[in-house]
């Protein structure tokens, strides 16, 4: 017998919350990706989408296509710190469409800006990890108590083997003792 979707409340406003603070990770990142792409707009151009609609703007077909142009600006870069860059821009967009489902990959729409943030800016210095700790704890640090409220909502992540995965973990576990 299949298991039956188990859904949550989830607000607009929320989701605008959730937004503004995605952009703020992945704009973070933005010039590890312009510095090689500097005549492809697509990834500033999410954050701007996102931007918009958290401040009030719809939620509209526009935005899912910034966010998919974003994602595509990450898999024609050839530079693997740029790619997480464009992909951080691409997920923040995709924040306004996070579902208020209890399952573990919806959890990606909330940690994965500020994860793909952290995963460029310690790719760029070499792939130090202190680079990508230190980026999660900003985002740690700069995360509204409403957004940790959905993470809960929601289950936790396993540590896994990638360092993507790490890194998710670590933002997973500091989001959910913030409350």
């Amino acid at each position: 017998m299949k298991k039956q979707k188990e859904y949550f409340e989830l607000s607009i406003e929320s989701l605008r919350i959730l937004g503004r603070w995605a952009a703020d990770c992945a704009e973070r990142v933005l010039p590890i990706y312009e510095e090689l792409n500097n005549d492809d707009p697509r990834p500033r151009d999410a954050i701007n989408g996102i931007r918009v609609f958290a401040d009030g703007g719809k939620r509209n077909a526009k935005l899912r296509v910034l966010a998919l142009d974003a994602y595509r600006a990450s898999l024609e870069t050839k530079d693997l710190a740029a790619s997480a860059a464009a992909e951080a821009a691409s997920l923040a967009a995709a924040t306004a469409y996070t579902h208020p489902l209890v399952d573990i990959q919806q959890t990606k729409h909330i940690l994965g800006p500020a994860a793909y943030a952290a995963l460029a800016i310690e790719i760029k210095k070499n792939n130090d990890p202190k680079y990508g700790d230190d980026e999660v704890r900003w985002a740690i640090d700069h995360v509204q108590n409403e957004i940790c409220e959905i993470l809960l909502k929601m289950p936790g992540r396993a540590e896994g083997k990638s360092r993507l995965d790490k890194i998710m973990y670590d933002l997973d576990i500091g989001l959910r003792n913030m409350q």
